[in-house]
């Protein structure tokens, strides 16, 4: 039986070659845990240039945490802001658009893993 001990890995939120983006727009992705590795969660860094938007996930949960910048994310009628250190639950399914007042880094885990 193959047993692998469990490694304790530092990330952050500087971009690499696996950095995604999209198109023209000053929106990046850049994974750090992902599904090929076998776990049960991803974990990824964002950035957002102000006044970038994008539509909330829909097909898993995830939570985000503001590094520095400042996010205001629209739900329905629901607007609410989250600026550094502060935390957004976005549940899976949930419908909605986040804007960046400000340039914008976030670090997210969302599950299950993608």
């Amino acid at each position: 039986m193959d047993h692998t001990t469990p490694t304790v890995r530092v990330f952050n939120t500087d971009e690499h070659d696996s950095t995604l983006r999209f198109g023209d727009r000053r929106i990046t992705v850049t994974p750090a845990v992902e599904r090929a590795e076998g776990g049960p969660l991803s974990a990824y860094s964002a950035h957002f240039g102000r006044g970038e938007r994008a539509d909330l996930p829909a097909p898993y949960e995830e939570v985000w945490v503001v590094v520095h910048g400042r996010l205001r994310i629209r739900n329905g009628d629901n607007v609410v802001e989250v600026g550094p250190g502060g935390f957004v639950h976005v549940p899976e399914g949930s419908p909605g658009e986040v804007e960046a007042v400000e340039d914008t880094a976030l670090v997210s885990v969302s599950v299950p893993a993608h």
